[in-house]
């Protein structure tokens, strides 16, 4: 399949799935009430509040599972948590008001609030996404067995290749790579991380893309049962993804990670972040806020990245009110 068709279907896709809400960016609805300044949800008597995660084999499910525990445990709201297909959908979903929290990628914010970068949010500018906190480094993790013998991103060509949930940010990000280092001849499959490691286990696929923080519990999963290798995005390749798209940082998954991957592997990343909507009130964000960052310590999910200190770093989108009062105090 060429990289146009390839381009063309996801953008089609995207358009009618995680965005198909978009027409109706600025409404409300969801757990909270009133507007960016109104009374915090328990002002309604309705604490419950809707949290958008990711596929379950990634880092966004067991993460905001994390973050479900310290917020109850902290304040009087509940958080109902739930499986989905991660980035483009979640912004589609707090558009609508049936999400009131979301994790993200910080590219797909920016792409989203500013009506930009992908064909899905052309002219669709999501006016009610608000910023809350950016977490840690999103590695981009290309992986495939050692029986494939994929080396190099090249060694892509004419592969068959997994490159994530349909209008996820995965999706996004490895359409975006394999453009940069001219890799325009492959057959696209589009499935969750555990999904694509089953893919992968039965040869249904040849590699696969997988975005989240390391270690991804599905790539894990994968490591003990089969000989795999991860192909390293890195010298050439790393600065054509890179002057492609500003929003790629330089990472390394070290060695170790992965059963059998003993060496380092260069690669790149973006940034995971939590995302809400203007709809939501500001105490309501503020204190659930308060709730993730003064509790860290109660964290067991990229701890040496979530904190206070670095919060802002990469956010690329305005804050919510709320966000800003705590981080301001």
């Amino acid at each position: 399949m060429s990289d146009d068709s390839t381009r063309r279907r996801f953008l089609r896709v995207a358009g009618v799935t995680g965005v198909a809400a978009l027409a109706g960016c600025s409404g409300g609805g969801g757990g909270g009430s009133g507007g960016e300044n109104g009374g915090d949800g328990s002002g309604s008597g309705d604490t419950r509040l809707s949290w958008h995660a990711g596929g379950t084999g990634g880092t966004y499910f067991p993460l905001s599972n994390e973050f479900k525990s310290v917020v109850e445990a902290n304040t009087d709201f509940t958080l109902n948590v739930q499986s989905t297909g991660a980035s483009v959908e979640n912004v589609g979903n707090l558009a609508s008001g049936d999400a009131d929290f979301a994790l993200i990628q910080n590219d797909i914010a920016y792409f989203a609030k500013n009506g930009t970068g992908i064909e899905a949010f052309q002219g669709n500018a999501v006016d009610n996404l608000r910023g809350v906190a950016t977490l840690y480094p999103e590695t981009i993790t290309v992986v495939t067995l050692q029986s494939t013998g994929i080396e190099t991103l090249s060694d892509l060509s004419g592969a068959t290749i997994n490159t994530g949930d349909l209008g996820s940010g995965t999706q996004v990000n490895a359409l975006q790579i394999l453009d940069a280092v001219g890799v325009t001849e492959f057959t696209e499959q589009n499935a969750s991380f555990s999904q694509a490691a089953d893919q992968l286990r039965n040869g249904d696929i040849d590699a696969a893309f997988v975005v989240g923080g390391w270690p991804v519990g599905a790539i894990e999963d994968l490591a003990t049962t089969n000989d795999i290798n991860i192909v390293p995005i890195a010298g050439e390749n790393r600065e054509a993804v890179k002057d492609a798209a500003s929003w790629f940082a330089n990472d390394t998954i070290p060695a170790g990670t992965y059963s059998g991957v003993d060496s380092a592997v260069e690669t790149v990343a973006v940034q995971a972040m939590i995302a809400t909507r203007s709809g939501v009130p500001e105490s309501t964000v503020e204190t659930v806020t308060a709730a993730i960052f003064d509790n860290v310590s109660e964290l067991t999910i990229k701890t040496d990245f979530i904190g206070k200190d670095s919060a802002q770093d990469g956010m690329s989108i305005e804050l919510h009110p709320g966000a800003a009062a705590y981080f301001d105090a």
